[in-house]
C-alpha cells in the first residue's frame, strides 16, 4: 500500500499543502495525490499568508491559482527520497524567534483522565478512608466543561496555557524529537495545531491547521504538576502537510508507536470541537488577548490538546522509537523518531560581564 492510499489521505477534500527544499531552494507544494504541485511566485507559506493578509484574497484559492503545473512524486518526497525534503508547513524563513509555539492543555475528556490520574498519584490529597478531593486538573477542565462555550459576543473561561518554544524548536515530518540530557523521559501527545500569521493591523489571522504532536517530558510533570511548565520547553512536531480550510467539529484520528520496525501501541483518538470542552473561538481569544501576541508578522503554532497518550498506559519511549500520528482529512501521518541524548545533567556556567 503506498502512502497515497492510507487512510486519512483524502483526495479531492480541502487544499493542503506542504513545504519543502532541495537544500539550495525552499518551495511550497499544492498536494494532488499522488504528486505535489509546486506553486509560482513564492518559497514560503509565509510569503503567501503575508499576501492573503494583505489582498483579502482566500488562502485556498491562492495556492491553487499559482499550482504551475511542475509536479513532484509525492511517495518519494515523502520517504525521504531524492533531493527533496519536507519542511514544517509553517515558519518564519527570516526569523525564526518570531514563530511562537505555544498549547492549550485539559481541553479533551481523555487528556483531562490521564492528567488527573497522574497529578493525584503525585500529590495525594485524602487518607484511605477520606473521598478524593478534585485535583486542580479536574477543577480547570470542570471550569473548560461549565464556561469554555461561551455565547457570541461574550468571553469563556480561560482554558490551561503554556509555551513550548520558538521556531528554532519546531520540526517537521521525519525530524527527530530529542529527549534532552537533562530529562527525565519524553513522550508524543497526538494533537490538532493552530497555525496563525498576525495581519499588518495586529489582527490574528488563521492560515490553517496542521497534525501535531507536541512533545513533552511526562515523567518530570508527574512529579509535581508545577513542573509543567518545564516539561513542555521541548521541541515538537506539524506536518506534514497544513490545511488551509478544514472542518473541525469531529476529527478521528490514530496514533501509534513503532519500535523496531513492529507497532508495540495504538490507540484511536479524536479532536475537534465536539471532542473538547473549549471551543476553538474560545480558545483563540485566551490566547490572543495578549497584546504581545498580535504582534505584526509574527507567526504562532498553537495546539489544542491531545485525547490520549501512550505515556498514561504505561508506556516508556526508547531511543530509535517512530511516533506516528494522523487526523482524518490532514493528509498523510506525520511521523518522528525518537532521540534519546546521554543520561547525566550538567552544570550551565553564566559568564558575568560586569
Amino acid at each position: 500500500m503506498t502512502a497515497a492510499q492510507q487512510p486519512g489521505v483524502m483526495k479531492g477534500s480541502m487544499a493542503r499543502v506542504v513545504q519543502l527544499t532541495d537544500g539550495t531552494t525552499r518551495r511550497v507544494a499544492l498536494v494532488d495525490e499522488p504528486r505535489l504541485r509546486l506553486v509560482d511566485g513564492v518559497s514560503s507559506m509565509y510569503e503567501l499568508a503575508s499576501q492573503a493578509t494583505q489582498t483579502g484574497d482566500a488562502l485556498s484559492a491562492l495556492v491553487q491559482g499559482r499550482a504551475n503545473g511542475h509536479v513532484l512524486d509525492y511517495d518519494e518526497v515523502y520517504a525521504g527520497h531524492g533531493q527533496w525534503r519536507l519542511l514544517p508547513p509553517i515558519d518564519h524563513p527570516s526569523e525564526p524567534a518570531r514563530c511562537i509555539v505555544s498549547g492549550t492543555g485539559l481541553t479533551h475528556f481523555g487528556s483531562a483522565r490521564d492528567r488527573n490520574a497522574m497529578h493525584a498519584a503525585a500529590s495525594p490529597r485524602a487518607g484511605a478512608s477520606e473521598p478524593a478531593e478534585l485535583t486542580d486538573s479536574l477543577r480547570m477542565f470542570q471550569a473548560g466543561l461549565e464556561h469554555g462555550r461561551p455565547a457570541p459576543g461574550e468571553v469563556g473561561v480561560a482554558p490551561e496555557w503554556f509555551y513550548k518554544g520558538v521556531g528554532t524548536m519546531l520540526r517537521g515530518h521525519e525530524d527527530p524529537l530529542v529527549v534532552p540530557r537533562f530529562a527525565e523521559g519524553g513522550g508524543e501527545e497526538a494533537e490538532i495545531a493552530g497555525v496563525y500569521l498576525i495581519g499588518a493591523d495586529g489582527t490574528p489571522c488563521r492560515v490553517g491547521l496542521a497534525t501535531g504532536n507536541e512533545f513533552s517530558d511526562h515523567r518530570f510533570e508527574r512529579r509535581n504538576y508545577l513542573n509543567l511548565a518545564g516539561s513542555k520547553l521541548r521541541s515538537s512536531a506539524i506536518g506534514p502537510e497544513l490545511t488551509l480550510a478544514p472542518s473541525f467539529d469531529t476529527v478521528p484520528g490514530e496514533v501509534w508507536i513503532e519500535r523496531r520496525g513492529e507497532r508495540i501501541w495504538t490507540r484511536a483518538v479524536a479532536s475537534g470541537e465536539s471532542e473538547m470542552s473549549h471551543s476553538l473561538r474560545n480558545i483563540e481569544h485566551h490566547h490572543f488577548k495578549f497584546d504581545a501576541h498580535r504582534r505584526p508578522g509574527d507567526v504562532h503554532v498553537h495546539f489544542f490538546g491531545a485525547h490520549s497518550l501512550s505515556f498514561g498506559e504505561g508506556i516508556t519511549l526508547e531511543d530509535g522509537d517512530v511516533m506516528c500520528i494522523r487526523f482524518d482529512g490532514f493528509g498523510r501521518p506525520l511521523r518522528n523518531t525518537v532521540r534519546v541524548e546521554s543520561a547525566g545533567d550538567r552544570p550551565i556556567d553564566v559568564r558575568p560581564l560586569g
